[in-house]
């Protein structure tokens, strides 16, 4: 993959605006283990635009109040100490089948041109090359949150696949996410929404391994000044860098 950094933005950076725009004022927003880019994301809009988003995370917290973030997970104490509540990861999964949960950050492996996730086997399921860690909560969720969206640090024809090995989870798929581009899920099917300004379509083309529309897409937006002050002070050291 291909990356221009000519611009001194890290993909990474990119990718948090990118998700930081997609939350709404006033959402339920939740994100489970391994979600450093989601959680520095959701901390920027509460910063921003959404300052009445209420964030959930796996710990079991709700807004945490602590300006330090773990250096190694998106599940520190810190997220549950110091928060203003309480709401236990089992009362999540409660609240996404009663309809009330806004939007669920989660990922996967393979992804594939209908929205099918696999996190589960690379391979045939019983002779499998790689076993994954499996669907988790992902299986719950996708299907029963209002927008689920979906991260991913890498973009190659292994991780987009014409067909993927093993359906962990399907459908009702918002968005994903990857340092060249946002899919948009819509009739069924992946559409090229947007490029990252770091690359080109010829370069998301070649690292697609299904046939991508080129029409009406658009450009991201590289991040303000001020989108990149406030990320450096929620994330002073760098969390949003471990997944590359």
């Amino acid at each position: 993959m291909a990356i221009n950094t000519k611009n001194k933005v890290h993909p990474a950076d990119i990718m948090i605006v990118t998700i930081a725009h997609l939350l709404r004022d006033k959402e339920k927003v939740f994100h489970g283990v391994s979600s450093q880019l989601p959680m520095v994301a959701i901390l920027l809009a509460k910063a921003m635009h959404a300052k009445e988003l209420t964030y959930l995370n796996i710990p079991g917290g709700v807004n945490p109040q602590s300006q330090r973030l773990s250096p190694y997970s998106s599940a520190g104490y810190e997220q549950y100490t110091q928060s203003e509540a309480v709401f236990p990861l089992e009362e999540i999964f409660d609240l996404s089948m009663r309809g009330e949960l806004d939007v669920a950050f989660l990922s996967g492996v393979q992804f594939d041109m209908h929205g099918n996730v696999n996190a589960s086997v690379i391979g045939d399921y019983h002779k499998p090359k790689v076993r994954l860690p499996g669907g988790a909560g992902s299986a719950v969720l996708i299907p029963t949150v209002k927008r689920a969206l979906i991260w991913r640090s890498k973009h190659d024809p292994r991780t987009f696949v014409e067909r993927v090995d093993f359906v962990t989870t399907k459908g009702n798929i918002d968005r994903i996410i990857t340092p060249l581009a946002v899919f948009k899920y819509q009739d069924g099917r992946l559409h090229l929404d947007a490029i990252s300004p770091l690359t080109t379509m010829e370069e998301v083309v070649k690292q697609t391994g299904f046939r991508v529309n080129t029409a009406n897409v658009s450009i991201l937006p590289l991040p303000t000044a001020e989108e990149l002050r406030i990320i450096q002070k929620i994330d002073k050291h760098g969390v949003r860098y471990k997944e590359f």
